[in-house]
């Protein structure tokens, strides 16, 4: 995701002389492009998140689009005041990325591990929180905040994430991309663990589950309309995400579904355990805190067709 990510802004940034990059003293072999194309709009601003989110928030200010960039929670939560109050409180022009989303970074442990950014980003008024789920969708994702006036947080994995769509797909934020279609279950995911969803469902299909795949690129703002129709057409729901079950995905789309009119579908939150966990090692490794994502599915889709039967 990072290298498509920087292709994009390099792209952009080459027919858009407002467009900057501020760095948090991270980024090495793989910043280098923007660098050494665009040395000028280009700041190594050192280990100082609230400083650069400052700064960036002034260069804003004076019309630039100013991109932060860093690793996992530190140009989110270190400098968390900052984005509130001078990036959401001036509705300034700064879009903040990090890269390492979720376990991206597992072996360096729970202070390196993205797992409560979507909870907190989402809640800030203002903030379109975007996390892409493979490099073509960064790439749509990228150019697209460049294009949204006011703050976005875009949200990454690391590096060497596969494609997972063979073609460029329709992209908006705000509204989800469909990958496979089903009645039994809608599987709704975002970020890094589109690949792992989409083969789920391709599982799932082969024992006779059909699912439904939406990527949720965009968590703020959400895709109501898509939530909706999951569940007027659709049995059962499953977010799936490499984040906390605490005011991420999965919190954002039960609060669509609280407020719906008429029957309840049948809804699951697959995601990190909402507790303090000390943990450590591969990705791989750390997903197994989210369960057993196949068990989980098939129990859901159980569940819905026993509610049915009792019908």
């Amino acid at each position: 995701m990072r290298p498509s990510f920087v292709a994009a802004l390099c792209e952009a940034a080459a027919k858009d002389p407002r467009i900057w990059l501020l760095c948090g003293d991270l980024g090495y072999s793989a910043l280098e492009p923007f660098r050494d194309t665009f040395g000028s709009r280009y700041v190594n601003v050192g280990v100082a998140e609230q400083n650069m989110t400052g700064i960036a928030a002034g260069m804003a200010r004076a019309g630039k689009i100013v991109f932060t960039y860093s690793i996992a929670n530190f140009p989110t939560l270190r400098c968390l005041e900052q984005i509130r109050n001078d990036v959401c409180y001036h509705e300034a022009n700064v879009k903040i990325v990090a890269v390492g989303a979720g376990f991206s970074y597992s072996s360096q442990g729970y202070t390196h591990h993205g797992v409560e950014d979507i909870a907190i980003m989402r809640a800030l008024p203002g903030m379109a929180v975007v996390s892409p789920g493979d490099p073509v969708e960064t790439t749509l994702a990228t150019r697209a905040i460049i294009d949204r006036p006011g703050p976005c947080y875009l949200r990454l994995g690391k590096a060497g994430e596969p494609k997972v769509h063979t073609s460029v797909p329709a992209f908006e934020l705000g509204k989800a991309i469909q990958l496979a279609d089903g009645e039994d279950l809608t599987l709704i995911t975002t970020g890094t663990m589109l690949k792992d969803v989409v083969d789920l469902s391709m599982r799932l299909r082969a024992s006779g589950i059909a699912s439904r795949v939406l990527s949720m690129h965009t968590v703020s703002p959400l895709d109501v309309a898509a939530v909706q129709a999951a569940a007027h057409e659709t049995a059962a729901i499953v977010t799936i995400e490499e984040h906390s079950v605490v005011g991420g995905l999965g919190s954002a789309v039960a609060d669509v579904l609280a407020e719906m009119d008429g029957p309840r579908v049948t809804f699951k939150k697959v995601g990190v355990p909402g507790r303090l966990y000390h943990e450590i090692g591969s990705q791989k490794f750390m997903r197994q805190l989210l369960g057993d994502v196949d068990a989980i599915a098939r129990g859901t889709v159980e569940r819905a067709r026993a509610a049915r039967a009792q019908k």
